[in-house]
């Protein structure tokens, strides 16, 4: 059985996913009222699954690691289900929602490839790390052989988590590969 098979099979007849407008910044509070909605109005056969499409991100800041759910699309919500005049109101008049997206005044479905691609992304996307360093900055290292010691970003791995710094100590320079925990940036 192919994957458009096995979608069709778990899927009901007429049942699309659909992006819905909102505020930004308002995307999981649109979805805990959109659930809310579903349940209190009975539309658990007509609207089937509300998703804010997110990714781990690394950030780190001052030293420290931290993990965080960054928006793919920020202000917007995808909405699992069957398009009747029914779960058009209730969704669209869902606290936050703003439009649905599509031509004109009727919605446009997402095509079954892109939902599997972006299900898919959350699913296995290993987190990315955010540095806020940029090759020529100054940092400071704050952690191994090297701490108090000042130098210049070189290089920077993101996918090893590690930063070449070139520290300069007896008038000579000397690149030192250190992890992003190691440097903080020095404030100019």
């Amino acid at each position: 059985m192919s994957d458009n098979e096995e979608e069709k099979s778990t899927t009901p007849e007429g049942v699309h996913w659909y992006v819905i407008h909102t505020y930004s910044g308002y995307e999981n509070k649109v979805m805990q009222n959109l659930r809310h909605r579903i349940e209190s109005m009975d539309m658990r056969n007509q609207i089937f699954r509300v998703v804010v499409p997110t990714e781990e991100e690394i950030e780190i800041k001052n030293g420290q690691r931290r993990t965080v759910q960054k928006k793919v699309f920020p202000g917007y919500v995808l909405v699992q289900m069957a398009m009747t005049d029914d779960s058009w109101y209730v969704v669209r008049n869902t606290p936050g929602v703003t439009s649905f997206v599509g031509m004109g005044t009727k919605p446009s479905p997402l095509a079954d490839e892109e939902v599997r691609f972006i299900l898919k992304q959350m699913e296995e996307e290993a987190p990315k790390v955010k540095v806020n360093y940029e090759i020529g900055q100054t940092v400071k290292i704050t952690d191994g052989p090297f701490t108090d010691f000042e130098g210049v970003v070189d290089e920077i791995d993101e996918e090893r988590g590690r930063v070449r710094v070139l520290v300069s100590f007896f008038g000579r320079e000397a690149p030192v590969e250190l992890d992003f925990l190691q440097v903080i940036r020095v404030i100019e």
